[in-house]
């Protein structure tokens, strides 16, 4: 009995995540230079041709990739964005960002690899400058909301705030079985929102 189209559109979405997920490790373990297609191929279980079937080259897996990490951030502060007081926005962006690396901590280990990647590398360094960009016009609209609160110098607390919520993903994906991330969340929405 042939498949349905349904079932055929199922495959080919557990295929494309398959190979997604394979690239995520191997540009983590390896870095995006080091990593070849036949390397993909193999994680991915899958056949070359089939993978070029999906994707046209390293590259657009580096660009998809970039643009799945990017969409989680812009979920995150968009949605933060839609509640009603300053207090409530820097809530949900700690709940969303450590909701977000709790359900995938290997998105999180990806962009930090990425960002420490060698910028020599010009297909590389063009996406690292894309995720760049876009988290510094994340960080200005979160300075805006901390501005809104009429703390002292919103940039600087911005800054901090910043630095705790990454040291706390960071935290959480290097060591996702004993880091008590439910404890950090608290402690974070007591000294930021509270």
């Amino acid at each position: 009995m042939p498949r349905t189209p349904a079932e055929n559109e199922r495959i080919r979405r557990v295929t494309r995540e398959q190979i997604l997920k394979a690239t995520r490790e191997l540009f983590f373990t390896k870095g995006y230079y080091a990593t070849s297609i036949d390397d993909v191929a193999k994680a991915a279980q899958i056949s070359k041709g089939l993978l070029y079937h999906y994707f046209k080259a390293k590259e657009e897996l580096l660009a998809v990739l970039v643009d799945l990490r990017i969409d989680d951030l812009l979920f995150v502060m968009n949605t933060a964005a839609t509640q009603q007081t300053p207090i409530e926005q820097i809530r949900y962006i700690i709940e969303g960002a450590l909701e977000n690396v709790s359900r995938q901590p290997e998105a999180f280990r990806f962009e930090l690899n990425l960002l420490t990647q060698p910028k020599l590398d010009p297909v590389a360094a063009k996406y690292i400058q894309k995720l760049m960009d876009e988290r510094a016009k994340q960080f200005v609209v979160q300075t805006q909301m901390f501005k809104k609160l009429g703390v002292p110098n919103p940039r600087h607390r911005s800054l901090y705030f910043s630095s705790t919520l990454q040291g706390i993903t960071l935290m959480f994906s290097t060591y996702p079985e004993t880091f008590p991330l439910e404890e950090m969340k608290a402690q974070m929405i007591e000294e930021f929102c509270d």
